[in-house]
């Protein structure tokens, strides 16, 4: 038995931005759904993987290793909007429209015409979801398809964004209401 010493790293940053940015940009936007957030995730990444190049051991792809930087890099930011208060007195109309002065509903959920959305065409409401997600904001978006869509559990979605139950819910609460008058103002005006 040898006591050789570890292989060298052998990455080569003058190919990163060719060979991989596109496929670095491209995860990064579709988790952030911010084209200048996905582009400052991609640009830290290049930057820590040149300041830590001695970690890269050959064991795998150069590709892989910099998805692996890019991937914490994107829970970073989930982390930073997280961390930003959450103001629940600021007016917002779709909250203003559901609930009175005190809090409570106006209308029950099932007589809201914001919630009756059962007779539109699957096709047609998948479009319209679509759109209505794009629009919520980026941590807002992240919590309710990581629930929602992708089936995870609170926990692990609390894990991910960095946030407590509490806020979790409070983030919950925000789409379905405002994804539900997006629905709702989108069929009305025939934005499919």
């Amino acid at each position: 038995m040898t006591n050789d010493p570890p292989p060298r790293s052998t990455v080569e940053p003058q190919t990163w931005v060719d060979a991989y940015s596109d496929l670095l940009y491209a995860y990064a936007l579709k988790k952030l759904r911010d084209p200048e957030a996905a582009e400052e995730a991609v640009q830290e990444t290049f930057v820590a993987a040149l300041k830590n190049a001695a970690q890269f051991r050959n064991e795998g792809q150069e590709g892989a290793w910099l998805m692996g930087i890019l991937k914490r890099k994107v829970i970073d930011t989930f982390r930073r909007h997280a961390k930003q208060a959450i103001n629940l007195t600021a007016n917002d109309p779709t909250l203003d429209q559901l609930f009175d002065d005190r809090g409570h509903w106006r209308k029950t959920p099932s007589q809201s015409e914001l919630f009756k959305l059962d007779t539109l065409e699957r096709e047609e409401f998948r479009e319209i979801f679509q759109k209505c997600v794009e629009h919520l904001p980026a941590t807002q978006a992240s919590a309710f398809v990581m629930r929602e869509v992708e089936q995870k559990s609170s926990d692990e979605v609390c894990d991910t964004l960095a946030i407590t139950p509490s806020n979790f819910w409070v983030l919950m609460h925000r789409a379905r209401l405002r994804l539900a008058a997006c629905i709702r103002n989108r069929w009305q005006m025939g934005d499919h």
